[in-house]
């Protein structure tokens, strides 16, 4: 194959790759899609659409405060070690690419002194109490957007309790576990709200409404039966006498025939 040959096969191949671009650019310009404001056709059952809809609250991390009394602080040293190489944990230890976490649990957040914290983690503000652990350990970079810890974050509750549990264990003076009201307004956040509820009722009492309609409307075919039928029997009996008068003129006009011939005899 020539030289001369292979030149027009890669310009045939450069002309059909420049097309394929143009046309996409150009159909690109042309063809543009808006989102709908609202369906064009609703369909009665069907949930309604969501385009405009309140995006809906973030999905918390389980909770761990009622299980903290009794997690395992064992494993919750073995978990440890996966952040000793950013974390030391003893006391007056050194900082390292993450702070000391020596009386972390209560502390202050972006409070070691000594540590270049990250502008998202002093913005945060607050304490490291125990809803705050939850919702960090579960994903840092979630929790607090902008944190320079790289840590993907434990996704079992059991995990995260016994992690915590072996930092409130390494303090001076371990602050105090959950109380009874601390657990039940954690618990509370995972209560549906009671919007929900009420529109679950007025499901509810939809659907009961389309399940006894049916049987109303059969019951009403057999009593409009009912009347058609006494409709027609009245008007069968009110037809009788006039057949009646049919027969006896029909008899009346038979007589006067009979009696034409006497008369003539006479």
């Amino acid at each position: 194959m020539s030289s001369f040959e292979l030149n027009k096969i890669f310009a045939a191949i450069l002309c059909v790759g420049i097309t394929i671009m143009l046309l996409n650019f150009t159909t690109g310009k042309i063809l543009v899609a808006e989102e709908l404001e609202k369906d064009a056709v609703t369909i009665e059952g069907t949930v309604a659409s969501t385009h405009n809809a309140t995006p809906a609250a973030p999905k918390l991390p389980d909770p761990i405060m009622a299980i903290l009394a009794d997690a395992d602080i064992a494993k919750g040293a073995k978990l440890s070690k996966a952040c000793a190489a950013c974390h030391s944990f003893n006391k007056d230890g050194a900082n390292k690419m993450g702070p000391n976490l020596w009386n972390i649990v209560g502390a202050a957040k972006a409070g070691k002194d000594g540590f270049s914290y990250s502008k998202a983690m002093v913005a945060a503000g607050g304490n490291w109490d125990y809803d705050s652990l939850n919702q960090f350990l579960t994903k840092p970079k979630k929790f607090i957007s902008g944190t320079k810890m790289n840590f993907a974050g434990l996704k079992k509750a059991k995990d995260r309790a016994a992690l915590v549990a072996w930092l409130r264990a390494q303090a001076d003076a371990p602050i105090a576990l959950p109380s009874t009201e601390d657990i039940a307004a954690e618990q509370a956040l995972f209560a549906p709200p009671a919007a929900e509820e009420i529109h679950v009722e007025a499901i509810e009492e939809t659907i009961k409404k389309e399940t006894t309609e049916p049987s109303t409307e059969v019951e009403k075919e057999p009593a409009k039966a009912s009347a058609e039928e006494a409709t027609n029997e009245e008007t069968e009996t009110e037809e009788v006498p006039a057949e009646e008068t049919h027969i006896n003129e029909a008899v009346s006009e038979d007589t006067t025939t009979e009696e034409q011939p006497t008369e003539t005899q006479h």
